[in-house]
């Protein structure tokens, strides 16, 4: 019985080996096809075959005039020597390759001066060609594009035709690196436009879905069902995106196209262009920046909005709630809801026995007569005249300046180039690494320090420098770079704003049934339908901030929002969730409640 197992076991491995280097074989004959197919479609490698075959041809013509010549020359010999030894037409060929390839076996020689010049001539010719040439045609007509036509088939060039509901990029920059996390994490599909193969074959073995295309060619946004996307996005220069979004236009007429401007004045160009959303990221980054200066005061400040409900910050500093937990305060009886708390760059989520601290930034949700209600009870407190200090004074700076003006904030900006800024801004002129510099703008009396500078290294050396100055001030900075964010908290920056997250989170705020909100750096507003497995139950009972770290700060239905519902009331099956938390309390969320949550 043994001896079966052992035979029956052999043969099972023999099998399942035949079955392992068959399938493998069959994957190497489609890998070999696809890059042939490649290959022999493309307009050079079909011009490379026809130069490869007319070397060839002339190869054999050369060969067979040497091999003729042979014969005449060796019969002529023998009539002078007297000898007579026959020899075959494939004797004279391969007197001819041997010679021609230098091998030169020395069985098959001639004997007079005539044939020996005869053999210098084909051993010349030969080195030449066989050597010379046709190594050289054969690399550079035929092996080089046969090996671009192998790394071209890992970048396509078209999708496949059922491809529907994705994205279209066409750029890779920091907002697009950030938005591809997004779509991955939330399951979209995306395409990423590439021109160069180099780049493409490059993004393709970093795991991005690249497709090889010509940004101002119909016919690449043809191949890659842009009429059948969901969103175009395109983040290049001003100029670019004007090409991308008319082109694009052009094939597909009604799906929606987000292009970023830098210059104001491209904003119209873009629009005229087909452009249905054109982001100014530096404009955006400048208002967020100021809605996040605290200002001195204790009052709320607005930096978020999903309909009627409100998301807003508050500094504790100086006020009756520092050294008191949050069911201390009793915050609740104001009506606002206190969804986490920023110490120091790091969010919170809130439970009763969170203690406020003298660091301690409250995140605040509820309608405007919630939070002017707060603010009739802590106006009072924590009140400074003294400006903000802004530093950096280009398209960032300036529209940070504006929106504290808005505020009615007093501002002064440091910058080294006067001109970059307006004139009737208040400007300290210089360098803000010098102490002399800072002290001028007024860094010993403000309470808010602004970094708005575009390369991340500046941003931390200012930030670590600033709260050696001052440890007490608030910092705000912008990272343009999603990677350096921890960095610059780590430096000491109380806030601070991405660029990429900004801009990736506003093209995702557009995609068709997406409703996700940026309040702040790492911290979301999600909208989501009640899951199947939560209708019916009370927040109380689903314990959603204990699993995943999210606050359900209001429940809407029939285009009614609550506000801070009740949590031991029912939740609707057709209402939807407004949560705030973190990209990490949203990540769990999703997988929590993935297997039941609606479209």
């Amino acid at each position: 019985m043994s001896f079966c197992k052992v035979i029956l076991g052999d043969r099972m491995r023999r099998a399942r080996r035949f079955f392992v280097c068959h399938a493998r074989a069959v994957s190497l004959m489609k890998i070999f096809t696809a890059q042939f197919s490649y290959f022999v479609r493309s307009r050079r490698g079909r011009r490379n075959i026809r130069l490869l075959l007319r070397m060839l041809a002339t190869l054999a013509v050369i060969v067979t005039i040497y091999s003729v010549l042979f014969h005449y020359i060796m019969a002529w010999e023998y009539r002078h020597h007297e000898q007579r030894v026959q020899y075959s037409w494939i004797t004279g060929v391969y007197w001819t390759l041997t010679v021609m390839s230098t091998l030169g076996f020395g069985d098959i020689t001639f004997q007079t001066d005539l044939g020996r010049v005869f053999s210098i001539i084909v051993l010349v010719s030969g080195t030449m060609f066989m050597l010379i040439l046709l190594p050289f045609t054969f690399i550079q007509f035929f092996y080089a594009p046969w090996v671009e036509a192998q790394a071209a088939s890992r970048a396509p060039r078209v999708l496949p035709e059922e491809t529907t509901g994705h994205v279209l990029l066409t750029n890779y920059d920091p907002v697009t690196m950030t938005l591809i996390g997004k779509l991955d994490q939330f399951g979209y599909p995306y395409a990423l436009l590439v021109q160069e193969l180099d780049e493409a074959l490059h993004l393709h073995d970093l795991g991005m879905n690249v497709v090889l295309g010509d940004l101002d060619d119909p016919d690449t946004y043809s191949r890659v069902r842009a009429d059948r996307a969901a969103l175009v996005a395109t983040t290049a220069s001003d100029t670019i995106n004007t090409n991308v979004a008319a082109t694009v236009r052009g094939v597909a007429p009604n799906v929606p196209i987000i292009a970023t401007a830098k210059d104001p004045a491209s904003v119209d160009i873009l629009e005229l262009a087909g452009t249905s959303h054109v982001l100014q990221l530096d404009v955006m980054m400048g208002r967020s920046l100021a809605r996040r200066a605290i200002g001195g005061d204790a009052m709320t400040h607005v930096i978020g909005r999903v309909e009627q409900l409100l998301i807003a910050e508050a500094n504790a500093a100086r006020t009756p709630l520092v050294g008191k937990t949050l069911r201390e305060n009793r915050l609740n009886e104001l009506g606002v809801t206190v969804a986490g708390v920023w110490d120091r760059g790091q969010f919170l989520p809130a439970g009763p026995e969170t203690m406020i601290t003298e660091h301690t930034v409250l995140v605040l949700a509820g309608s405007k007569e919630q939070l002017l209600n707060y603010d009739e009870h802590f106006a009072i407190y924590n009140v400074s005249g003294a400006p903000v200090l802004v530093i950096g004074g280009s398209r960032v700076g300036q529209a940070t300046s504006r929106e504290l003006s808005n505020r009615g904030m007093d501002f002064c900006i440091v910058d080294r180039e006067p001109l970059t800024v307006s004139n009737s801004d208040p400007v300290v002129v210089g360098s803000a690494a010098e102490l002399e510099v800072l002290e001028k703008a007024g860094i010993q009396k403000t309470p808010t320090v602004i970094i708005t500078p575009r390369d991340d290294n500046t941003n931390i050396y200012l930030t670590i420098y600033c709260r050696r100055l001052r440890p007490d001030v608030q910092i705000v900075s912008r990272a343009t770079q999603e990677r350096n964010v921890a960095t610059l908290h780590r430096a000491g920056a109380d806030s601070v704003m991405s660029y990429a997250s900004m801009g990736a989170n506003a093209a995702f705020n557009l995609l068709e049934r997406s409703d996700i909100l940026m309040v702040a750096e790492g911290l979301d507003i999600l909208k989501l339908r009640v899951p199947a497995d939560l209708e019916g139950k009370s927040l109380a009972e689903s314990s959603i901030r204990g699993k995943t770290g999210c606050n359900v700060i209001a429940v809407s239905k029939d285009g009614s929002m609550d506000i801070n519902p009740n949590p031991h009331a029912p939740l609707p099956a057709d209402a939807e969730l407004v949560l705030i938390g973190t990209v990490d309390a949203e990540r769990r969320f999703l997988e929590v409640y993935r297997d039941t949550l609606r479209d």
